[in-house]
């Protein structure tokens, strides 16, 4: 069961860096969570547990088919929630590092402009699809990811973050529901 507990727990695991990657920003570290074999459980479970008591129940088809991993953080958590969710797991990587033909968009972050791709044939039309990494900040990472699934013809039913940065209110700029542990305002 997904408590106050876990989120609290999870939290402990997480280690703030003041002024990382640049003075006034305050960097929140997921690697010392995944270092601990049982925090790292803990995420995933609840993680987990929120998808199939929350997400899953009111999807068309009762499924996700396909678990969206941005890169690279995504890629850390996003294969064993598709795995243990029966889905196939898809990375969004940015441009020129995936083989074959791809699928491109532009988006806007931080710190200027980058491209993400996926490959063509990674999502087939009508396909639930659960996008995921470690932060959302600004969106635009995750809006580029959706946009990636929407040109595909996937339909992207929720996005997953560990930690959701409050003050940038960057959810509202998405076009699914929004999942994050850590809410925070700094």
């Amino acid at each position: 069961m997904s408590t106050a507990l876990d989120v609290q727990y999870i939290q402990k695991h997480l280690v703030a860096h003041p002024d990382f990657p640049k003075k006034g920003i305050v960097f929140l570290d997921i690697f010392p969570l995944l270092r601990d074999p049982v925090a790292f459980e803990a995420l995933i479970t609840h993680f987990l547990f929120h998808l199939t008591s929350s997400t899953i129940p009111k999807l068309n088809g009762g499924k996700i088919d396909v678990v969206v991993g941005l890169d690279a953080r995504g890629f850390l958590f996003g294969p064993i929630l598709a795995m243990r969710l029966g889905a196939a797991f898809v990375p969004v990587r940015k441009a020129g590092k995936l083989p074959g033909e791809c699928v491109s968009v532009t988006y806007e972050k931080e710190y200027g402009s980058d491209a993400f791709e996926i490959q063509k044939d990674a999502i087939k039309p009508g396909q639930n699809v659960l996008i995921v990494d470690d932060l959302i900040a600004t969106g635009g990472s995750a809006r580029a990811a959706g946009e990636l699934v929407s040109k595909l013809g996937g339909k992207t039913v929720e996005y997953l973050f560990i930690i959701e940065l409050l003050f940038l209110k960057a959810v509202a700029t998405l076009d699914a529901p929004v999942y994050s542990i850590v809410k925070t305002d700094d």
